[in-house]
Order: C-alpha cells, then structure tokens, then sequence
C-alpha cells in the first residue's frame, strides 16, 4: 500500500467520522479540494462509490460501510503506534549509537558518556570504538567522532579541538639515550611507528616545518597497531614516540614525559562531532548539546605554545644535570 492510499483511507475514515469531507480536511490539515480529489482517486482506485455526499450532507454506501468497519480497528493501531514514536521523540531515554577511533580516545569520550548518563539514566548508549571507518548507515550510528579530516559528505561535522602530534620521551630515556636536537637526528634513536588497526599501513611521523607539513619515515624500534600499548612503551622509556596531544598531555603536564622538537608539532589535524541530519531525537540533541559544552574547551587535550616549549627546556635542563 502506498502513502498516498493509507491518506485517502484516513481522509475517508475522518469523514465518515465527523460527517463532512470538509471538517475531515481541516482536521488533517489539508485543503478541501485535497481531501475530494484524494476519496476520488480511492474510490476510482477500488471501482466503488464510497460515500453518498451531496453539498450539506455525506452518508457512506454499503461498499463505504464495509471499508470502515475493515480499517478502523489498523488505522486505531497505526494512530497509537504514531502517538509512540512522537512521545518517545521527546523523551531522553532509548538507545545512543556512539562510534569513534579505538586510539587514545576513550579517556577523551567517556567522561561525556558518564556525565550523561547520570543525568539521563534511562538511555542506553552503545558505544563502538574503531579505527576503521564504517558505514553511518549500515551501522545506525546516532553521533560519531573521527580524528584528521572532516567525515564524508551528507553528514553534519564540526570540529571541537586541534589535535597536536608530539615526539615525546620518558626521563628515564634521555638519561640514557640522550635526546635530538633536529629531525635528522631522530634516525639514531630508537622510535617507534603506529601501524594502522585497518589497512596494516606504518604510519610516519609529521612535522610542521616553515608552515608546511612534512613527514619522516623512521626505521622502528618498535611497531604497534596499539595506541595505549605505544603510549606505555614511551612511558616506560624503551622508545620515543610521536603520541596525540590528547594521550600525552597529562603526562607533560605532570613530567612523566617530556616534549621534544617543538617547534616542529603540527596542529594541523581535528576531532571532529558529526551526526545525520538536524532532526534528531531528544536524547541525540541533548547528547550533542553536551559533548559540544565539554569538548569544545580544549585545555584538557591541547598544551599551549609556552607549555610545550617550558616543558622541554625543563627536561633538557634536567637531563644536562644527570649527566
């Protein structure tokens, strides 16, 4: 059955109901003229007159009788199920499809996530990590986040913050390893490279240089398709890492690791919030407003000019002292 005869079933019903084509039109808020040609069609459709109706007044045929009393009882159904789903439009509660990148991100997400969740307990999020990109469609994602460029067309996407790549290192491997001075350097030191989760592609490192990107492929010390397990072989001090500002900066801002080569961190990628379309339910509107509110102060995963360049000069100065 298409839309247009489930109409004319309604708009047939309707006046049945109030005794006037014209009340039914209003009631459904179409013009008269709609609501005749829409019963017309129905009834050249079916090869019946339905209703006996002349300019005062409107009475069903016997074919027009039979057709309500075999509709009423699934345009009842179909009328409650509508009245569901428009409640359910305002309710904060239901499911949440969240996805985003597995790297260095669920420290970033799941504050939002939480926060929300106290304040809304009858939604259910579910929450897909993944560095692959997947089908907004096929994967009935409701708000989803990527790192790097903006999400494919025909999606709505804005950005909440810069992301900084910064070589970094732990004290323990400046005391024994010593720490580049420029990039030429980094090809004596022990580094590590990211394999991407997806495609198994080693990725190489980037640098801003004279306002231009630039990038360096390095002989690895170690390969991981891990950022956590990349994050703690830095720490533990076996390897330098190129690591996300979001990973790395609450372990600059405490000196657990330290930054080297600023003037070469690029901010040239994002993270980016994206969604479908404007017309969301409440639950999705209301996630939006949060993570907005919060993620779009980036002080948490974001070092200013001045704390990376306090940071290193603090490390080499402690280095200088070691040794």
């Amino acid at each position: 059955m298409s839309i247009n005869e489930l109409r004319a079933i309604a708009t047939f019903a309707k006046a049945a109901e109030l005794g006037s084509l014209r009340k039914a039109a209003v009631a459904q808020g179409v013009s008269p003229q709609a609501a005749s040609q829409a019963l017309a069609q129905l009834e050249q459709h079916l090869g019946v007159r339905l209703l006996h109706r002349t300019t005062r007044s409107l009475a069903l045929t016997d074919e027009g009788r039979q057709l309500l009393e075999a509709t009423q009882p699934a345009l009842g159904a179909l009328e409650r199920a509508l009245d569901r789903v428009r409640q359910a439009q305002d309710e904060v509660a239901g499911p949440l499809r969240i996805v985003g990148p597995r790297s260095t991100f669920a420290s970033v997400i799941w504050p939002v996530v939480d926060a929300f969740c106290r304040e809304h307990p009858d939604v259910q999020p579910d929450v897909q990590l993944d560095d692959n990109i997947g089908n907004w469609v096929q994967d009935r994602v409701d708000v989803g986040f990527r790192i790097g460029a903006p999400p494919q067309d025909g999606l709505i996407a804005r950005r909440l913050f810069r992301v900084q790549l910064l070589v970094c290192a732990a004290p323990e491997y400046l005391a024994r390893h010593g720490a580049p001075r420029t990039l030429e350097e980094l090809n004596v030191h022990r580094c590590s490279v990211f394999r991407h989760p997806g495609t198994g592609q080693v990725l190489p490192w980037y640098f801003e240089v004279e306002g231009q990107m630039v990038y360096r492929e390095l002989p690895p010390a170690l390969s991981t398709n891990d950022a956590d397990l990349e994050l703690q072989a830095v720490l533990s001090g076996q390897v330098l890492g190129q690591l996300t500002s979001m990973a790395a900066a609450s372990f600059i801002r405490s000196g657990q690791l330290v930054p080297l080569l600023s003037p070469y961190v690029t901010e040239q990628m994002g993270v980016y919030l994206y969604y479908g379309n404007r017309q969301q339910p409440t639950r999705v509107r209301k996630f939006i407003d949060l993570v907005v509110e919060r993620l779009s102060d980036p002080a948490p995963f974001v070092l200013t000019a001045r704390e990376i360049a306090a940071a290193e000069a603090a490390g080499r100065k402690a280095l200088r002292k070691h040794r």
